[in-house]
């Protein structure tokens, strides 16, 4: 199956802010993989490092973890090879030559055993730019393995997310990406350093930092209070309004009235005068106060309409609301379907489904899809012709098994 898109897909990626970029990328899971799929999502050459012949060991989870491959993987040529044959190492020595980063995420001190590390490859092209994704930065920590999930229990989020004494992970893999959104800003920020100097350097991005940067709005608060923040459902609030309502068709609806002009106007639609004339709710502080009043007075007021008049009539004054929403909502959203925004990926045994594309936008820049996530070693002849190897060495490559693609095998 081929995972080209078309060639005009191809040719808006020569246009792309990161086009000419070249990444090698030697990444599993979701951490490195989502930082390698911004930096091709953006323009740049990504080529994902398969072991030969089996493959990226993501292609084969199953529960929570089944779609992870197909999610993060877009937009990059697939090259296997057995990094740890000789003739494998000295093929990726060869690509290194015309790289500009290379992305690693596999366990501490993996890369140097396989001779991969930074100090390897560094000799080789100076204007490297090597980013290792890890769960610590450099410090006491640094050796240990670390997971999305650890280290949201580790840095506070899973105390602040759940209920008080009953810490939860949040509900999806918001460390793994963010580490790798961090990651991309260091390698731009070093690219952009390299035009100055001519020379890369080792960066790195880590999932317990990213933690703890998320927990910073809490570390200030205690600072400034010398109060310790309690869990967020369980948090002081700062609007008398800012939660959840049933609906009278038996949905929920999230609605926030953060203003005096957001009260206002809710009471004004609603034709309760009494309530804006009160001067007992006139600031917001004071609607703080006398939450517990107020509050029971609203949901009778929401639980008399269902959640597609409320919906309309919010859109219609402004105050900010939300259904609760599942994910499979997501697929058929209006507003993620404008424009031909969702990205149609494919799945295995024939599926297509819309996913989302990078939440940004670039003056008139198509961050679109160009390739699907690729088939084990579906790019690796012709990644080898690339770098001058002629055909015959290509088979014996094949033939010995340092290196694999789907026509020569049937693993995959």
């Amino acid at each position: 199956m081929s995972t080209a898109i078309d060639e005009s897909a191809a040719a808006r990626g020569e246009m792309l802010p990161l086009a000419g970029i070249r990444v090698l990328e030697f990444c599993h899971t979701i951490m490195g993989p989502s930082a390698g799929m911004l930096l091709a999502d953006l323009g740049a050459q990504v080529i994902k490092v398969e072991s030969a012949p089996e493959g990226d060991t993501t292609r084969r989870m199953g529960g929570f973890a089944s779609g992870f491959f197909f999610a993060f993987n877009r937009n990059k040529r697939s090259l296997a090879i057995d990094l740890k044959a000789q003739q494998g190492r000295a093929l990726i020595c060869r690509l290194i030559g015309d790289t500009d980063v290379v992305l690693e995420n596999y366990g501490p001190g993996t890369m140097d055993r396989l001779g991969c590390g930074y100090g390897d490859f560094q000799p080789l092209n100076q204007r490297l730019v090597y980013c290792a994704l890890k769960g610590f930065l450099s410090g006491p920590y640094e050796h240990r393995p670390a997971l999305d999930e650890v280290v949201q229990f580790m840095a506070g989020l899973a105390y602040m997310t759940g209920p008080p004494g009953q810490p939860l992970r949040a509900g999806a893999s918001v460390i793994d990406i963010m580490g790798g959104m961090f990651a991309v800003i260091a390698i731009q920020a070093a690219l952009r350093e390299r035009e100055r100097t001519g020379r890369g350097q080792l960066v790195k991005s880590a999932l317990f930092e990213s933690t703890a940067f998320l927990m910073t709005q809490h570390m200030a608060g205690q600072a400034v209070t010398g109060r310790a923040p309690p869990p967020m459902p369980a948090r002081e609030g700062a609007w008398a309004i800012y939660e959840i309502f049933k609906t009278a068709d038996g949905e929920q609806i999230f609605v926030a009235i953060t203003s005096d002009n957001h009260w206002r106007r809710f009471c004004e639609q609603f034709d309760r005068l009494d309530l804006l004339e009160n001067p007992a709710y006139a600031t917001n502080q004071d609607r703080v106060r006398e939450r517990a009043l107020i509050r029971p007075i609203v949901t009778d007021i929401l639980a008399q309409r269902t959640l597609a008049q409320l919906t309309a009539l919010f859109d219609q004054i402004g105050i900010p609301f939300a259904p609760v929403a599942k994910p499979g909502d997501l697929f058929d959203d209006p507003h993620l379907n404008a424009g031909g925004r969702m990205l149609e990926v494919e799945f295995p045994k024939g599926v297509r489904a819309r996913m989302p594309r990078l939440p940004i936008e670039i003056g008139s820049h198509d961050l679109g899809l160009r390739l699907q996530a690729p088939a084990i070693g579906e790019h690796t002849a012709e990644i080898l012709r690339e770098a001058g190897l002629p055909e015959g060495e290509i088979e014996e490559l094949h033939r010995r098994g340092i290196v694999s693609s789907p026509e020569k095998s049937t693993t995959g």
